[in-house]
């Protein structure tokens, strides 16, 4: 599972979710990918799904980029206790995905095949995503 090695601050709070990727928005490795269509939390656990479903379908031709890493701790308190002695423990890592931000990106695979494998990642993910190649965003 993806979590960073080390972090400045153990917890974090929620922040807010507004706005459109300015930054990760454009295809840069492979020649086709995915791109988030609306924002939301995409756990270590599901990215990881997503990078399974990917590479089980193009077995082993092709190439394949994770464009997203889970930076944001995601803490829990136990369950049955009462409000109040501090924030919870550290549960999960997640990462903040805006609109436009790419996800994953292959290469080296006919068109239809590729659509196929992003399409069956797309399904692991809890946000909508849209197939896009190279020339989609030049």
């Amino acid at each position: 599972m993806l979590s960073p090695t080390k972090t400045k601050f153990r917890k974090q709070q929620k922040g807010r979710m507004k706005g459109i990727a300015t930054r990760g928005n454009e295809v840069a490795f492979g020649d086709y990918g995915i791109v988030a269509t609306e924002c939301g939390w995409i756990t270590a656990r599901q990215i990881e799904a997503a990078r399974i479903a990917i590479s089980r379908y193009l077995k082993k031709a092709g190439k394949m980029w994770i464009r997203i890493f889970p930076d944001k701790p995601l803490t829990k308190k136990p369950i049955e206790t009462r409000m109040g002695k501090g924030k919870g423990n550290v549960e999960d890592w997640v990462c903040v995905v805006k609109p436009g931000r790419v996800l994953y990106e292959v290469y080296g695979v006919p068109v239809d095949v590729a659509k196929e494998a992003l399409r069956r990642a797309s399904r692991k993910l809890p946000v909508l995503t849209k197939f896009i190649s190279r020339e989609d965003r030049l």
